[in-house]
C-alpha cells in the first residue's frame, strides 16, 4: 500500500494550514479571553464555571474521571502489546498494540513535555480572571520577573485527543468504524477541553494546540509503524533479500513484530 497525494493532502497539509489559520484568528480577534470572558468565568462573581458547585463535573468528573479513563486505555494497550510477545494467538496485533501504546504515550509526554519548558500562565492566574498577573499574548515576551508558569498546551486535553490512535489503527481496514473512531476521539478531546477552560486552567488555543500536536505526532507514528515501507510492487524482491513474510496488511514480520 502507498499513501496518496489525497492522503497527504487530508491528513496533513490541510490539517497543518487549518491548524496556523485558526491559531492566527485567535491572537488577531483575541478569542483566548472573549471566550472565557463570555462562556466561563462570572465578572460579577468573580467564579469560573466550573469551580464551586461547577467543581463535581468539570474537575471531579472530566478532569479526574477523565484522567482514570485514559490511564485505563493505555494500561490495556500496554499489556496487550507486553503479551504479544509471550503469545502466539495475539502476535499478530504485536505492531497495532505497539503502535497505540506509543501513540497514547507519545501524545500526552509531547504535550507534557511543551507545557513545562512554555512558561505560559493559566487563565485562572491571570488579571481579570481572578489572577494577578499581567496578560501576556501567546507567544509573546513574557517579563522574566512573574513567577514560572506551565499551562501551554493543554496536557489534559492532549489526552482525550490521544484516543485519535482507534482512527488510524482501523482507516485501513474499517472506514466506516474509522469515522466513528475519529468523531469518538475529537468528542472526548473536546469534553476534556471544555472542563478545563470552564476551570481556567486553560485557554482555547492551549487545547486546540495540544490537539494539532496528538495529530501529527500520531500521525507520524501511522506513517512509520502501520503503513508498510515498500511498495506493493518490491514486496518480492524484499521477501527474497531479507527473508521477511508480509500478511493482509502489507507488513512485514520486521520492526515491532
Amino acid at each position: 500500500m502507498t499513501l496518496t497525494r489525497r492522503f497527504w493532502v487530508t491528513h496533513a497539509i490541510a490539517p497543518g494550514v487549518g491548524f496556523v489559520l485558526v491559531l492566527a484568528l485567535i491572537a488577531a480577534f483575541d478569542l483566548d479571553r472573549t471566550i472565557s470572558h463570555t462562556w466561563y468565568f462570572d465578572t460579577s462573581t468573580q467564579q469560573w464555571l466550573g469551580g464551586g458547585h461547577g467543581m463535581w463535573w468539570a474537575r471531579d468528573l472530566i478532569h479526574t474521571g477523565g484522567r482514570s479513563l485514559v490511564r485505563v486505555v493505555a494500561g490495556v494497550v500496554l499489556i496487550v502489546w507486553i503479551a504479544t510477545f509471550f503469545s502466539e494467538r495475539l502476535r499478530p496485533w504485536r505492531r497495532r498494540a505497539g503502535f497505540a501504546f506509543l501513540a497514547v504515550a507519545l501524545s500526552i509526554g509531547i504535550v507534557g513535555g511543551l507545557k513545562a519548558v512554555t512558561n505560559v500562565d493559566c487563565p485562572w492566574d491571570l488579571a481579570g480572571f481572578g489572577g494577578d498577573r499581567p496578560y501576556v499574548m501567546l507567544f509573546g515576551d513574557r517579563p522574566d520577573s512573574l513567577p514560572r508558569a506551565q499551562c501551554f498546551p493543554g496536557a489534559h486535553a492532549s489526552s482525550g485527543f490521544a484516543l485519535l490512535f482507534g482512527y488510524f489503527l482501523l482507516r485501513d481496514r474499517r472506514r466506516w468504524q474509522a469515522r466513528w473512531a475519529f468523531m469518538g476521539a475529537i468528542a472526548v478531546g473536546v469534553i476534556f477541553s471544555i472542563g478545563q477552560e470552564a476551570r481556567g486552567a486553560h485557554f482555547v488555543s492551549h487545547d486546540f494546540t495540544a490537539a494539532a500536536i496528538v495529530w501529527f505526532t500520531q500521525l507520524i507514528l501511522y506513517v512509520r509503524i502501520l503503513v508498510p515501507r515498500t511498495a506493493t510492487s518490491c514486496a518480492g524482491l524484499q521477501g527474497e533479500s531479507t527473508g521477511a513474510t508480509f500478511d493482509d496488511t502489507g507488513l512485514d514480520s520486521a520492526g515491532l513484530d
